[in-house]
């Protein structure tokens, strides 16, 4: 089993798609740093998927800074994995629009919602 969730979207490319899963593990700690990661032939078997399209996403995330290769030893998640704010960004998009929605569709003013944000923030820092 994979440590990472990728939903499938058509017209977007698979190499794509295992970036971002990855990176969105990366930043939700799912994929700690020193975590052993799955070989090539481990993704390509586990999703079904091209040899070539897994060592593209896997070269994409070495060279972005989130995985290191260690010979002899295998790919790791590098200990200070790096993610841009931008992509943390991009990782909390659909997220947030889901809760807005939701928030919404509950007859939620802004305000209300910005609140129970806050209190949920404090209760999870404490």
């Amino acid at each position: 089993m994979l440590p990472f969730e990728v939903q499938h979207q058509p017209g977007k490319p698979v190499s794509e798609q295992l970036v971002y899963a990855v990176k969105k593990a990366v930043a939700q700690g799912r994929l700690r740093p020193g975590d052993a990661f799955p070989s090539v032939r481990t993704l390509s078997r586990e999703m079904r998927i091209n040899p070539n399209t897994a060592q593209k996403a896997v070269s994409q995330l070495t060279q972005a800074g989130i995985l290191e290769i260690q010979p002899g030893i295998g790919t790791r998640v590098r200990e200070q994995a790096v993610i841009s704010q931008d992509e943390m960004a991009a990782l909390m998009e659909k997220p947030l629009e889901a809760l807005v929605v939701e928030a919404k569709r509950l007859g939620l003013s802004e305000g209300q919602l910005v609140a129970r944000l806050r209190s949920t923030w404090k209760n999870l820092n404490r």
